[in-house]
């Protein structure tokens, strides 16, 4: 079952260690306390959000939330997003796929390019491209993460640096305002680091609510991309970093 739009923002609002406050989110979304609850109650059944009173907690940070459940989170945005980026790749070219529900959307919306050679690190992409036309599929190696599929390690870093693909696309758990991209796991930021040194162009694809998250390890600064694809226009100060860097801002699927 998909969340709903206030779910997903509950979500992003605790991940960024924003307060719960059942009246605070009612005057948020313009909603009553009882919608709210209702909101709260259901998380709070998935697993997702710990009730307390007066409002709702996350258990931990998003880091921590399913992997099946966070496919769910900004599934529309995602997809759009993913078909942006799949415009940027040409057929008969070499592409390289991180781990991550937004990459797998890419994965599917790059179902019937032609000549495509892909490497990747996500068995979840292996998955959805298995079976289309006029692909050849490169699984790295490691140690693989059963929660969700991701290949990570030594190994896989080793792996990523055989390549000089045309375009890596990755994506991330947080991004900063300044214009550092972050995620929580110190193996799974060595592959990235490795995929984006492994190509032409770099391409990140993130959804508006990562602007809301927080974590610790940086993969790269927003210098280091060609291109950021989000959903929403994301903070200023982050549009400026893009520019003074002159790193392409796409949202939505037009230029920024």
């Amino acid at each position: 079952m998909q969340l709903n739009h206030r779910q997903e923002e509950i979500l992003a609002r605790a991940g960024s260690g924003e307060p719960l406050g059942v009246d605070v989110l009612a005057d948020r979304f313009g909603v009553t306390p009882q919608t709210v609850r209702r909101d709260l109650n259901d998380l709070s059944q998935r697993g997702l959000l710990k009730r307390v009173h007066g409002g709702a907690v996350l258990g931990g940070h998003m880091a921590g939330l399913p992997y099946q459940d966070r496919r769910m989170l900004a599934a529309d945005a995602k997809a759009r997003i993913a078909r942006a980026a799949a415009r940027e790749v040409p057929d008969s070219s070499t592409l390289i796929l991180n781990i991550g529900t937004t990459t797998e959307q890419v994965a599917r919306a790059l179902y019937n390019h032609r000549g495509l050679s892909v490497v990747t690190n996500n068995i979840n992409v292996v998955n959805i491209l298995s079976g289309a036309p006029e692909k050849e599929i490169r699984l790295a190696g490691g140690l693989v993460r059963q929660s969700d599929g991701a290949v990570i390690g030594d190994a896989t870093v080793a792996f990523m640096q055989q390549f000089k693909a045309d375009t890596a696309i990755i994506g991330a758990s947080a991004l900063d305002a300044d214009g550092d991209i972050l995620d929580f796991d110190e193996r799974e930021v060595a592959v990235a680091r490795a995929i984006l040194r492994s190509a032409r162009h770099r391409i990140l694809v993130a959804d508006r609510s990562k602007f809301e998250r927080r974590a610790a390890i940086r993969i790269c600064t927003v210098a280091d991309l060609d291109l950021v694809i989000t959903d929403r226009a994301p903070p200023e100060p982050f549009r400026t970093a893009c520019t003074a860097a002159g790193t392409r801002l796409m949202v939505a699927g037009e230029d920024a």
